[in-house]
């Protein structure tokens, strides 16, 4: 599999499964899948919530999955629909359901779940590790192979692929097997382990810990971590399980130590932290230390083992009943070491020393005790020798009692080494501690203390003899050498026989016998006063120095040997001098210590001489890098040596004789060795051996300090000497002084830094300008060797020329210029343009390539060569020489060719062609750096300007390919030449490149890499460069066709029987499977289409397409089927092909057959990819071709085109997928339009084919429409004729689908075919509101067209009709009649349709116009022929069908004539009612009736006055009918009049005269005609006015007639209610004209119901009637209750009394209708409510005082009623006023009861006072307004109507405060609030003021209003100076009294602060001067 497939492969969803595509077989547990494809998912739901509820039943926790998984909501789940985030949540979900159903999952009820998660959410695909996890435990049952068996493993990267042997047999999985897979695949162990955290997530460790991880004990694999987790866990049963597991591990299989302690300490942890399972835990332990092999246990497993609480006793516990020796015998050790360590001692020196402390009894240690514990002291000392000396220390420092430290002395006699623990008296410390102790007295006490052990002792103490030989070793010589270290003879002499009696001691003492480290220590304090420094004899100095070489030192180290003699700094040897060399190389700043340096280093070097030559390389160059240091030193401060040289008292000419100079120890390195390297003409690194390259590094290190002092500092004379010198030594001719110079040049250029060294930019410059001074001292012969080939100077300037420092780049150019006089050189030309360009080369190193560029340029272009073109050429070729000459340094030929970058030619192929042959046959690993990039830039030379040379130079081109295939990394970390070869293949290159031949095979070495690599990143870069070349077609075809594989005529049978023996011969020989050869030929194929995917670069590519196709039909060969799935390839070669098809014709129009034949274009071959193939994506790439071959080769499509879609029909529209959807979409997309858009440029019967293919595919998806999901069905038939078009196939289908409907629906139960058949038709309409009114309306036309050319039976004449939509011959002649009626109903259905009404609206009159009369047209003329078979049918069974399809039709007339517009529609309608068919004109009639009642503005309409006219005076034989038609017209009269005739009123005059002639006419008319005529006339009357006076002596007479004759008028009630309505608008039309009439009008109509009906009559029929009404016409109620009331107000009083009662319920029950409509408007409610109180008044104003008062208390009662609604209270306040405002002052005689409930009402009102809304309704703020209206009114009468003293002084104080406050009430906002105060309130409270007559009521009154002009509101302030203005003018001169309580308020009020206040405040001031008669302002 190529990587792009698999990629492909990996990206593939669950839901493109091939499975899911077919339904004839489905993937099930408990059915096969034959059986599960008949099952629907209701039944699939039913058995896993069956399931489910028994598993609930055995455990709760399954109950949550009811709301979830089994929800309903399920049912509707898809999830290839849903988002991420869904089915990321949806696996959790299924992921814990398995976890739970593991243990369950041989249950039965277990399987059922699962078969449902399998139907629904497929499980098997999206889930499959969950579900492989929830089986896995049973895995030897066949149950867990049935479900394996429903997985898709045949792919060899799917991760259970190792399951798949056992899909087939159905063999279950054995325990070795998924032992041994274990072991191979640690994924899946991992797997297995994870199982059980995901298991601890859902807790089910009981069950499923038993049963899947103990599967898995016998595994040997580290699973610690897993174990781990399995501790740690608080769920006792996981930890008790992972005891278990780890027990059996140990006793199954050898574990590694490592694991072992893990596990030890991992359970040890366990048993310490959690208290319970300890015995279990433990036991675990001794099993596993009992089968495992190991040292000891941790200390870590130990100190858990510790904390365990009740070891011991669980142990012993254990032990009772196993051997628990296993665990004690690693933990009883380290329990004994940790108790016998320090601690233990310490407390053993702890008991004894307090025994005998606290025993006062006697004073001496008892000899006994001591003798007995005398062992056991010993043998703790000899066991734990380390913790009893800690112990004994540590008690030590504790001691302070004189008795301590004899008890302890006692203590310490017991042991071996007592000696070393004494405690000495004069330091309080032991021995061991005083003889280390930091103060000298105390050291020396210890050793007096020694000494006397010695002495007394005849055995000495091992620890006394250690103790003594370090003391004397160590401590004396350092102090010895301290004191030489110190003492300076120069200041004091007087030390010089301390120091000689220190060396004395050193050299006889016999300390240093042995001991290496001390003799260094010597040695090194000594070496400087060996060393001369004074030249007196008798100087301290030199006498301890010849007391030094005297004494026996010097024989201590060969290095001083002859030291005595004066010879030493002669005779030394390197090998024995490491430590002079050390003390050389110390830094110091003492002119002593400088000295000794500098001899020292003199001596070192001299030793250089006498070293083998083999290793004084290394030496040299040690020792030159610590004088290095010195001379950089010495080069910047060159004083340092002046101040040295008088330290020491030397003069120059002892110092240069002496031989201590710097510069002369450095002359002799110069001496000591001579150049090793050979005569070359290079000094080449990277061909020196180690010693060589150690000189050369030696050299340039001293060159390079020579010249940095020869170049600056004031001893730039003695370096240049030095440099004379150097020179003289090592370079002494000119060709070894310019190879080393050379060397210098471009040393820096070299990657591999062989020498180990570096030149810096410096040193570089330093050496050019040297250079440049000595070629301009050579002669000119020798200046013409130095710049020959023979010599590299010419060469390294070059490259130096190329150097990023500008510096460097000079120095070369000035270098050049010495060598311009050389004319006669082969590179003169080349110094002469490099010197010329100098300037531009030194500004920028990067001009270096174009210089040469240019320089050779007119070399490779002129084709004859001159004189100065041969030089030129010979140049060239000398730089191409020195580039391959393997003498040369590769990074010397990499940067003379990184120069000539930009210069190409044949000639740079040729002449790099043999250093390529010689880099090719190099192995990989041996590449030096600079040789790699060398290579690299050879490979860059094959480029478009070398590419033409490339057919010449054949070998030149296979070095290439052989690059190409060269994979092989040269140097870490550089490309490989493969990548370096891929990018030199360029658009350019490949396009350079002479012969196609060439191109080919360049073609076929890519292809054969891209079929070989293994790297994707080389694949990649394969892609990009066939990517960018461009191609001919004809060359891919090449490869195509060299794949060819020979026919094989083996059969199916012998090629399975090869591949077998060839597979059981791999397996007996051990070898890799190797692949198929028609594998290798197909993975070929598949890699190049790939590459071919994207390819836009391709010339001629029709020459390609018979070679794909070629290649399609191999894939297609049956014989290949078995052998693999080329399912990808199919699909590359069909995107293949279209993309060629899309270059021959963008924009997919016909193609010319030069360019393409049609025969070479194979559709049949796309066509059977389609039907073959059960993978969705290869239909897809199938369908989009053919939908671009569709324009290019219509025809050849055309004829194959309806397999595909019934291919579709029987497959793909009946999945319910959205990639199926979009597949349809897609085909009809691409390959139907292309057809119809090629063929409607063709002949008629090209156009004609085109529509019966096109029909024949929309009955392929007609006829699939049952088997395609609902949800899919709309959305593909819209698809399907959007594409085809509307306007030319949508009838088709319809009509179709009518063609369905009538021959498959089958007949149903009864009552299921009416909603089948609303259903179909909802159905069919949403189908037809897809689309536009335009096409929906020629679709109309097209079917009545069609329904017009059908025969009327099956027996009858027929037309020329399509058989396609609907064949007579093979349908019944129910069917016919059936398929007729439906389709004219549908008309009618989607006419009235809302949806198609709206679009209608929406659409342009204009638009449809021509549209809906051609339809009318159309529609008109199916009704003439519908009427024909009406009449030619009459007689036959038949005729009940014909009239029903006629009333249809004219129904479908009616929907068109609302359609209509009013210029179309009067036309048409004149010529209906001219038809000579009755029911012709009188539906035309209806027609214009409809129109009239939608369209009651269009004036047009009055021009068919004249033909309804007509109808309306003529008779016919029909008399029936006749009349229909004449009542129809005179309806249709009557409607234009009521339309138009008040504002056209001439028109109609001639109406009304035909009208009253057919009243006042001698012929007996019908009662129906003569009905409407009346009411035309009056209709016409209202309209005309004036203008119908003339009519009236005609009219009047007639209609009063028509109203005697009570018989007729009774006998037909339209008759009566015509004629009552005439005379009803005659009268109000015409009331001053109709004097003459009025007699006969008042006799007629004038009798009143209420005088001539009794009141026992008219009562219940009034209850009744307001019962009915109540609820259903409430408007009516008015007139009930004046009709009631005119009865009421007529009844005698007997008769009153006698219906009293029933009176008084009716209107209890009246009056509740506002309790009873709460939600009924309140003004409407008011309204009805007063006419009904109206009718109570009359009532009570004809009752008695006897009989009102109970009534009045019930009605009080009424609306006090607990549990009724509060609204009561409104009805009774408004009774209240009214009977108040008609009783007047008797009012006063019942209303005292209502003072306190009125009171309470005002303050349950007052928003002040409450914040509780009195109403429990919405309305509350305007219903408490009105009962706040209503009694402050009736209060207002009351008051008003007084005259018995009704407000006494209890009445009052109850109303007083209630009113006042009123006028803080901001009910119902400031509007109301405003309104109610001036209009209810304020006259009220006046009017009580009145009422009350008295002054000492009145005080309290006007001051409560006073006391409101203080509120905070200025609204109140305002209402109450109102209030006050309103209570003085109603006591006029009383209210003096009151006047002067008013006056401070007055004036706090002139002062208020808002101005409206003030304002008023002034006027009510005036307004009391004026009614008090007395100026106030003095008041103020």
């Amino acid at each position: 599999m190529t990587s792009l497939a698999y990629q492909l492969k990996r990206l593939a969803l669950p839901q493109n499964d091939p499975s899911l595509l077919k339904r004839s077989e489905v993937a099930s547990l408990l059915f096969t899948q034959s059986e599960a494809a008949s099952i629907d998912r209701d039944t699939f739901f039913a058995i896993g919530c069956t399931g489910l509820e028994e598993l609930s039943g055995i455990d709760s926790s399954f109950e949550e999955f009811n709301s979830t998984l089994f929800s309903q909501a399920s049912k509707d789940v898809e999830r290839s629909v849903q988002s991420k985030s869904v089915n990321a949540q949806l696996d959790e979900s299924i992921l814990v359901f398995l976890t739970r159903l593991s243990p369950y999952f041989m249950l039965k009820p277990a399987q059922k779940c699962l078969e449902w998660l399998i139907q629904r959410f497929h499980i098997h695909l999206y889930n499959q590790d969950s579900l492989i996890g929830c089986v896995l435990p049973y895995h030897e049952t066949k149950v867990f192979v049935r479900v394996i068996q429903l997985l898709k493993l045949s792919d060899p990267t799917h991760r259970w692929h190792w399951l798949e042997p056992i899909q087939k047999p159905g063999v279950p999985l054995a325990k070795n097997t998924l032992i041994n897979h274990c072991y191979k695949d640690m994924s899946f162990m991992d797997f297995i382990c994870n199982l059980v955290t995901k298991a601890g997530k859902v807790c089910m460790f009981k069950v499923f810990l038993s049963n899947v991880f103990l599967e898995f004990y016998h595994l040997n694999i580290c699973i610690v971590a897993v174990y781990s987790c399995g501790l740690k866990s608080s769920w006792e049963d996981y930890r008790s399980a992972t005891y278990m597991i780890i027990c059996q591990l140990a006793v199954k299989v050898v574990m590694e130590a490592s694991l072992v302690n893990t596990l030890a300490q991992q359970v040890s942890r366990t048993l310490a932290k959690k208290s319970s399972l300890t015995r279990e835990g433990l036991s675990c332990l001794v099993i596993l230390l009992q089968n495992q092999k190991r040292e000891n246990i941790s200390k870590k497993t130990f100190a858990y083992l510790c904390s365990v609480p009740d070891l011991s006793t669980v142990l012993q516990d254990i032990d009772a009943q196993y051997n628990v020796s296993p665990l004690l015998h690693y933990f009883l050790p380290k329990l004994l070491h940790s108790v016998t360590g320090t601690g233990v001692n310490f407390v053993l020196i702890d008991d004894y020393i307090s025994l005998w402390t606290t025993n006062d009894s006697s004073s001496d240690t008892p000899s006994a005790f001591n003798q007995k514990i005398k062992p056991l002291v010993r043998l703790l000392e000899t066991r734990y020798p380390k913790a009893y000396d800690a112990a004994l220390e540590e008690r030590l420092r504790t001691i302070i009692s004189p008795r301590e430290q004899d008890v302890f002395n006692q203590f310490v006699s017991l042991s071996l080494s007592s000696a070393k623990h004494q405690l000495l008296a004069d330091s309080d410390t032991s021995l061991l501690l005083s003889l280390n102790h930091p103060q000298p007295a105390v050291r020396n006490f210890a050793v007096q203390h020694l000494k006397e052990i010695i002495e007394s002792s005849q055995v000495i103490e091992n620890f006394i003899v250690q103790n003594i030989v370090s003391f004397c070793q160590e401590d004396t010589v350092s102090h010895i050498l301290s004191l030489f270290h110190q003492v300076d003879l120069t200041e004091n002499d007087q030390w010089c026989s301390v120091l000689e009696e220190a060396i004395m001691i050193l050299s006889t003492g016999g300390l240093l016998d042995g001991n290496e480290v001390l003799t260094g220590q010597v040695l090194t304090e000594l070496l400087p006063y060996m060393i001369l420094t004074n030249p007196d004899r008798q100087s301290a100095e030199q006498k301890i120095t010849v007391f030094i070489a005297n004494s026996g030192l010097c024989s201590l180290t060969p290095l001083l040997h002859g030291w005595p003699e004066g010879k030493g700094y002669i005779v030394m040897k390197w090998s024995e001098n490491e430590i002079l060399v050390q003390f050389a190389e110390k830094e110091s700043s003492n002119p002593r210590q400088n000295l000794i340096f500098s001899v020292l280093s003199f001596a070192l070097v001299q030793a250089l001489e006498k070293q083998p030559e083999s290793g004084s390389f290394q030496i040299a160059l040690r020792v030159f890098g610590f004088l290095e240091k010195k001379l950089r030193k010495l080069i910047t401060k060159s004083e340092h040596l002046v101040r040295l040289f008088l330290c020491v008292c030397l003069s120059e000419s002892a110092f240069f004789h002496s031989q201590f100079n710097l510069f002369n120890t450095n002359s002799l390195m110069f001496t000591f060795f001579t150049a090793p390297v050979s005569g070359q003409t290079w000094w080449n690194p990277e061909s020196l051996d180690k010693q060589n390259c150690d000189y050369l590094r030696l050299l340039i290190g001293l060159f390079d300090i020579i010249i940095c002092g020869s170049s600056e500092g004031s001893l730039v004379g003695s370096f240049r000497i030095l440099m004379q010198l150097l020179f003289q030594t090592h370079l002494p001719n000119t060709n070894s002084l310019f190879m080393f110079l050379n060397l210098l040049w471009t040393y820096n250029f070299n990657l591999g830094n062989q020498i180990n060294c570096t030149i810096n930019a410096v040193l570089q410059t330093r050496a050019l300008y040297m250079g440049r001074v000595l070629l301009t001292d050579q002669s000119a012969g020798q200046r013409g060797m130095l710049a020959s080939l023979s010599s590299p100077v010419l060469i390294s300037l070059v490259i130096c020329l190329g150097s990023p420092v500008r510096e460097v780049r000079r120095g070369a150019i000035g270098c050049l210029q010495t060598l311009m006089l050389l004319r006669g050189t082969v590179f003169y030309q080349v110094i002469d343009k490099l010197v010329n360009l100098g300037e531009e080369i030194i500004s920028d190193h990067r001009h270096l390539p174009q210089v040469f560029s240019s320089l050779f340029e007119q070399l490779l272009t002129q084709s004859k060569p001159n004189a100065q073109n041969k030089r030129l050429t010979e140049a060239l070729e000398n730089f191409m020489q020195c580039i391959v000459d393997p003498e040369w340094p590769s990074y010397i030929a990499r940067c003379l060719l990184n120069t000539l970058e930009e210069v190409n030619g044949e000639l740079m192929m040729s002449k790099l062609r043999p250093l390529l042959e010689r880099f090719l046959e190099k192995e990989s690993g041996t590449f030096r750096k600079d040789e790699a990039l060398l290579l690299h830039m050879i490979l860059r030379k094959y480029n478009k300007y070398s590419a033409p040379f490339l057919a010449t130079h054949i070998r030149s081109m296979n070095f290439f390919l052989s690059a190409m295939n060269n994979s092989k990394e040269l140097y870490r970390g550089l490309p490989t030449l493969q990548v370096i070869a891929l990018g030199q293949i360029t658009k350019e290159f490949f396009a350079a490149l002479p012969d196609g031949k060439i191109q080919q095979k360049l073609l076929g070495v890519l292809f054969d890499l891209l079929v070989q690599c293994k790297n994707p990143a080389c694949a990649q870069l394969i892609g990009n460069v066939f990517k960018g070349i461009t191609v001919d077609a004809e060359q891919i075809a090449q490869e195509f066709g060299s794949l060819q594989k020979p026919q094989s005529q083996a059969t199916v049978q012998q090629k399975r029987r090869q591949k077998m023996l060839q597979r059981k011969s791999q397996e007996l020989q051990g070898a890799e499977p190797v692949p198929p050869i028609d594998n290798v030929y197909w993975q070929r194929v598949t890699l190049i289409l790939e590459l071919m995917q994207h390819k836009k670069k391709l010339k001629r590519p029709q020459i390609l397409i018979p070679a794909l196709f070629s290649l399609l039909s191999r894939c297609l060969d049956p014989s290949l089927s078995e052998e693999a799935s080329l399912e990808y390839t199919k699909q590359l070669l069909l995107n293949c092909l279209l993309n060629l098809c899309q270059k021959l014709s963008p924009d997919g129009t016909k193609i010319s057959k030069d360019v393409l034949d049609e025969e070479k274009f194979n559709v049949e071959l796309i066509v059977q990819c389609v039907r073959g193939s059960n993978v969705p994506q290869t239909h897809h790439h199938a369908l989009l071709l053919l939908g671009t071959a569709a324009g290019i080769f219509p025809d050849k499509v055309l004829h194959n085109i309806m397999p595909i879609f019934t291919f579709m029909g029987a497959n793909v529209m009946r999945l319910d997928d959205s990639y199926s959807f979009k597949v349809i979409n897609n085909t009809v997309k691409t390959v139907i339009p292309a057809l119809i858009q090629a063929n409607d440029e063709g002949s008629v019967e090209i156009k004609e084919h085109v529509n019966k293919v096109v029909t024949n595919i929309i009955h392929v998806f007609v006829d699939a429409l049952p088997h395609v999901p609902e949800h899919r069905r709309l959305p593909i038939l819209s698809q399907l004729i959007d594409t085809v078009s509307a306007e030319r196939f949508l009838w088709v289908l319809l009509l179709l689908l009518f063609e369905q409907h009538v021959t498959k629906t089958s007949a149903p139960a009864n009552g299921d075919k009416e909603a089948i058949l609303e259903r179909d038709v909802e159905f069919w309409i949403s189908v037809c509101c897809e689309f536009g009114v335009q096409e929906q309306l020629l679709s109309l036309m097209n079917m009545l067209r069609y329904l017009a050319k059908l025969p009327e039976d099956k027996e009858g004449k027929r037309k020329a009709t399509s058989e396609l939509l609907f064949n007579v011959e093979t349908h019944s002649a129910k069917q016919l009649r059936h398929f007729k009626f439906l389709s004219v109903s549908f008309m009618v259905q989607l006419l009235a349709s809302n949806s198609f009404v709206a679009e209608s609206d929406e659409c342009e009159h204009e638009t449809l116009q021509k549209l809906e009369q051609s339809l009318l047209e159309e529609i008109l003329c199916y009704i003439n022929v519908v009427a024909r078979c009406v009449e030619e049918n009459a007689e036959k069974p038949t005729a009940k069908f014909w009239r029903s399809l006629l009333n249809r039709s004219y129904d479908v007339l009616d929907k068109v004539n609302a359609l209509l517009p009013t210029e179309t529609f009067i036309p048409v309608i004149r010529g209906l009612m001219s038809n000579p068919l009755p029911s012709v004109r009188r539906k035309a009639m209806d027609l214009l009736n409809n129109k009239l009642q939608q369209h009651k503005t269009v004036t047009l309409l009055l021009n068919l006055i004249e033909d309804l006219l007509s109808i309306v005076s003529s008779k016919e034989k029909e008399e029936e009918e006749q009349a229909v038609n004449r009542q129809t017209a005179l309806y249709s009269l009557k409607l234009l009049c009521k339309c138009f005739g008040t504002n056209q009123q001439n028109p109609f005059v001639p109406v009304l005269t035909t009208a009253v002639d057919l009243i006042t006419g001698d012929s007996e008319e019908e009662r129906n005609v003569l009905a409407s005529a009346l009411l035309c006339v009056a209709e016409v009357t209202s309209a005309l006015k004036a203008l119908a006076i003339p009519q009236l002596p005609r009219l009047m007479p007639g209609l009063l007639k028509m109203l005697r004759n009570h018989k007729a008028l009774l006998s037909n009630e339209i008759y009566l209610l015509s004629a009552v309505a005439a005379l009803q608008k005659v009268t109000e039309t015409l009331p001053h004209f109709i004097s003459p009439y009025l007699l006969g009008i008042l006799t007629q109509v004038s009798i009143h119901l209420s005088t001539k009906l009794a009141p026992r009559v008219l009562l219940p029929a009034v209850s009744k009637c307001y019962n009915k009404l109540v609820d259903t016409n409430q408007n009516c109620l008015g007139p009930l209750m004046l009709i009631l009331k005119e009865n009421i107000s007529h009844m005698e009083k007997e008769q009153l009394n006698s219906h009293q009662s029933e009176l008084t319920s009716f209107f209890l029950k009246a009056l509740d209708f506002r309790a009873d409509h709460l939600e009924v408007d309140l003004d409407k409610v008011s309204e009805i409510e007063g006419h009904i109180i109206n009718c109570l008044i009359v009532m009570v104003m004809k009752l008695s005082e006897i009989t009102f008062r109970p009534l009045f208390f019930k009605l009080f009662d009424w609306s006090k009623s607990e549990g009724q609604p509060k609204d009561r209270m409104i009805t009774f306040s408004r009774l209240a006023d009214c009977i108040a405002d008609k009783l007047k002052g008797l009012f006063t005689l019942f209303a005292g009861n209502l003072v306190k409930p009125f009171a309470d009402i005002l303050n349950q009102t007052n928003s002040v006072k409450t914040d509780e809304a009195f109403f429990d309704s919405k309305w509350n703020t305007e219903k408490s307004c009105l009962l706040l209206q209503f009694v402050i009114n009736c209060l207002h009468k009351i008051f008003l109507y007084d005259t018995h003293r009704f407000v006494s002084k209890e009445r009052a104080d109850a109303l007083m405060m209630p009113l006042v406050d009123q006028l803080e009430n901001m009910l119902g906002g400031e509007e109301k609030y405003k309104e109610r105060v001036v209009t209810h309130v304020i006259p009220c409270v006046a009017q009580f003021s009145v009422a009350l007559g008295d002054d000492s009521l009145w005080k309290p009154l006007n001051y409560q209003i006073l006391l409101k002009t203080r509120d905070s509101l200025a609204k109140v302030r305002f209402s109450a100076l109102l209030m006050l203005l309103e209570l003085a003018s109603k006591l006029k001169e009383n209210y003096m009294l009151l006047l002067p309580e008013a006056i401070p308020f007055l004036a706090e009020l002139l002062e208020d602060e808002s101005e409206e206040v003030e304002n008023q405040c002034q006027k009510v001031i005036q307004q009391l001067e004026v009614i008090l008669g007395e100026p106030l302002q003095s008041y103020f």
